[in-house]
């Protein structure tokens, strides 16, 4: 579900919750583009836990196959020009 700004503004938040239990989703447009997407807080997780669960394998899959580097605290503040 798409709601401009605008509606938004003047509709308010418990509009937003009937688009939400009705689409699970609702995109926010400023001047006619997706700008926002509104999402209950379980879907969110999900997706957050989903981030982190590919993060994790690709890390583990970096270290199989040897793509790390060994380094002290130090050295790696260096590599990044910190």
């Amino acid at each position: 579900m798409i709601l401009s700004a605008n509606d938004l503004k003047t509709k308010g938040i418990s509009f937003v919750e009937k688009l939400i239990k009705k689409y699970n989703e609702v995109f926010i447009t400023v001047r006619g583009k997706k700008k926002f997407v509104i999402l209950p807080v379980e879907e969110y997780e999900k997706l957050k836990e989903a981030e982190l669960d590919k993060i994790i394998k690709e890390a583990e899959e970096d270290y199989k196959k040897g793509r790390y580097i060994k380094e002290t605290a130090e050295e790696h503040f260096q590599r990044l020009g910190i």
